[in-house]
C-alpha cells in the first residue's frame, strides 16, 4: 500500500485492509470500553462506593411535608396565612393559595434512628435504618417539563445528556450482553425521551426504554427479541454480512455518530437475545419474592414488576435502572385521595426492592435514588391540594455507600424553603457521581467549541452522608 493510497482512504479501510476488521471492535467490546474522558482507561476515577443506581421516580411531585418532612408547625398554624411572602415566582396564581395547610397523616418516629416517616409509608418507614434522607434539595423550574429536565439532565432550558447516559459515558458497560443504562415504563411526557436521551453524547449512550407511562409493567418488554425464523448461527452469518455493509458505507464518511451507534445496537441486540429474555422472566423467583414486591397484588402489581425488574437488572450488571411512577403525584386538589392512593401502589414495591437487594448483598454497591422533580407547597391550593414547590423538598438516598439512618439538610418550619445545609440538583448529580467513582468536574464532552458535564459549572460533592 501506497503512502498516496492511504491518503485516499479512511481509517476504517484502513482497519478492514489490514485485518483489524469488525472483530477487533467487537473484541474490544467484550474486554471493556475505554472511557473518552479525564481518567484511567477504563476505570473510574477513584475506588468506587456503587456500581449501579436504581432511581425510583415519583413523577408528578410527591409533597415533602406530607411524606417525609416532619413539620409540627403546619398542625400549630393550620388555616392560617403563611407568615412571609410567597416566592416571587409561582406555578398556579397567588389567589388560588389558602392559608397553612396540616399534613392529612399523623408522622410517627422509626427504627434505631428515630427517624420520622408519615403513616403514608408504613413499608419504607421498616427500612430507615438504611436509607439517607435529604431533605434540603431545591431547584430553580416550578413546572414539571423543566424541573424534570433539570433533574435528569442537570439543564431545565437545553438539550443535554441525562445522567445515565453520562454514567454510562464516564464507565462503560458492565454486561456486554445488556443495554447499560434501562428505564422501565418511562413517562412520554414533560420532555419525554430528552429524559433518558444521550443528546450530543455519542448515540450509543441513550437509554433503552422498556414499555413506557402508557403500558402496564405486565406488559412491558423490549420488542423483537425473538427470532423464531432463523436459528442463531444463520442470524449471525446475517449480521456478519449487515456489519460489512454498514462498515464499507461508514468507511466513506469521516464521522457518522448515528450510523456507528446503530452497528452497536445490531451486536447487542444479537447478544441480547439469550439474556434479555433470562432477566425478564419471574418465572423462575419465590412466591415469597413475589409477594416481597407485591406483585399479583391489585394495587402494587404494576410498580412491584417494576421494582422486582430493576433487581434483575442490577443482578446482571447494568449501570443505570430507573423505574417511573407515572403521572400520579400532581395533586393540586384532593390531596389526601390522591397521595394515598399513590403511596399504596409504591410502597410496598420499595420496600420489597430494598429488603431483597439487602437480602442478596447486592444493597451495598447499588445506590437507591428515590424523589420527584419538586415537592409541594405547605399552604393549601383550591381548598385540600398543594402546588409546586421546587424550593424546598425531599429525596432519599440508601445503599451504595450513603450512611443509613440519617437525614441531612432542613427546610424553614413550614417546609418551603430549604434553609440549612442546602443542596442544589447539581449537588445532587455531583454526589452521585463521586459515589460511582467519578469526579464531576473531570467528567466532560467538548460538544460546539466547549466542554460541557453532567452539572454544568457548578456542584458540590456532600460529603457529609458518605459512609
Amino acid at each position: 500500500m501506497t503512502f498516496d493510497s492511504m491518503n485516499s482512504i479512511s481509517r476504517r479501510k484502513m482497519l478492514k485492509g489490514c485485518c483489524a476488521g469488525f472483530g477487533a471492535l467487537a473484541l474490544d467490546g467484550l474486554i471493556g470500553r475505554v472511557p473518552a474522558f479525564a481518567g484511567l482507561p477504563g476505570k473510574p476515577h477513584f475506588a468506587p462506593h456503587a456500581k449501579r443506581i436504581i432511581f425510583l421516580f415519583m413523577h408528578g411531585g410527591p409533597s415533602q411535608v406530607d411524606t417525609f418532612d416532619y413539620k409540627p408547625r403546619l398542625i400549630q398554624d393550620d388555616g392560617k396565612p403563611l407568615p412571609y411572602p410567597l416566592p416571587r415566582v409561582t406555578f398556579a396564581s397567588p389567589n388560588q393559595y389558602g392559608g397553612v395547610m396540616r399534613s392529612p397523616w399523623e408522622f410517627r418516629q422509626h427504627g434505631e434512628s428515630g427517624q420520622w416517616v408519615s403513616e403514608l409509608f408504613p413499608h419504607v418507614a421498616g427500612q430507615v435504618d438504611d436509607i439517607c434522607f435529604v431533605k434540603s434539595l431545591h431547584g430553580t423550574n416550578d413546572a414539571h417539563g423543566g424541573a424534570l429536565l433539570a433533574l435528569h439532565t442537570g439543564s431545565d432550558t437545553f438539550v443535554r445528556p441525562s445522567m445515565g447516559s453520562w454514567m454510562l459515558y464516564g464507565l462503560g458497560e458492565e454486561n456486554s450482553n445488556l443495554p447499560g443504562f434501562i428505564t422501565i415504563c418511562p413517562t412520554l411526557g414533560h420532555g419525554g425521551v430528552n429524559n433518558w436521551s444521550s443528546a450530543f453524547l455519542p448515540a450509543r449512550y441513550q437509554g433503552t426504554p422498556i414499555g413506557h407511562a402508557g403500558l402496564k409493567a405486565r406488559d412491558a418488554t423490549i420488542h423483537h427479541l425473538d427470532n423464531d425464523h432463523w436459528q442463531a448461527g444463520i442470524q449471525k452469518l446475517q449480521l456478519d454480512l449487515l456489519e460489512d455493509i454498514n462498515l464499507e458505507h461508514l468507511g466513506d464518511r469521516s464521522t457518522d455518530d448515528a450510523l456507528e451507534a446503530r452497528i452497536r445496537s445490531f451486536e447487542v441486540a444479537f447478544q441480547m437475545q439469550t439474556e434479555a429474555p433470562q432477566v425478564m422472566d419471574f418465572s423462575g423467583e419465590t412466591e415469597a419474592t413475589k409477594e416481597l414486591y407485591g406483585i399479583d397484588e391489585p394495587e402494587t402489581d404494576n410498580f412491584g414488576r417494576q421494582c422486582l425488574m430493576a433487581r434483575r437488572f442490577a443482578e446482571a450488571d447494568v449501570r443505570f435502572i430507573q423505574c417511573t411512577h407515572s403521572y400520579k403525584w400532581d395533586q393540586h386538589s384532593n390531596l389526601k385521595g390522591g397521595h394515598s392512593k399513590n403511596a399504596r401502589e409504591v410502597d410496598k414495591p420499595i420496600a420489597g426492592l430494598l429488603r431483597d437487594l439487602k437480602s442478596r448483598g447486592l444493597l451495598e454497591d447499588t445506590l437507591v435514588l428515590w424523589g420527584g422533580e419538586f415537592g409541594r407547597t405547605p399552604t393549601a391550593q383550591d381548598g385540600n391540594g398543594r402546588d409546586h414547590n421546587p424550593h424546598g423538598f425531599t429525596m432519599w438516598m440508601a445503599g451504595g455507600g450513603v450512611r443509613g439512618g440519617m437525614s441531612y439538610g432542613e427546610t424553614d418550619d413550614y417546609g418551603y424553603h430549604a434553609v440549612v445545609d442546602k443542596v442544589h440538583v447539581h449537588d445532587l448529580h455531583a454526589t452521585l457521581l463521586h459515589l460511582l467513582g467519578i469526579d464531576h468536574e473531570r467528567l466532560t464532552f467538548r460538544h460546539a467549541g466547549r466542554d460541557f458535564r453532567l452539572t454544568d459549572v457548578s456542584g458540590r460533592v456532600v460529603n457529609e452522608i458518605i459512609a
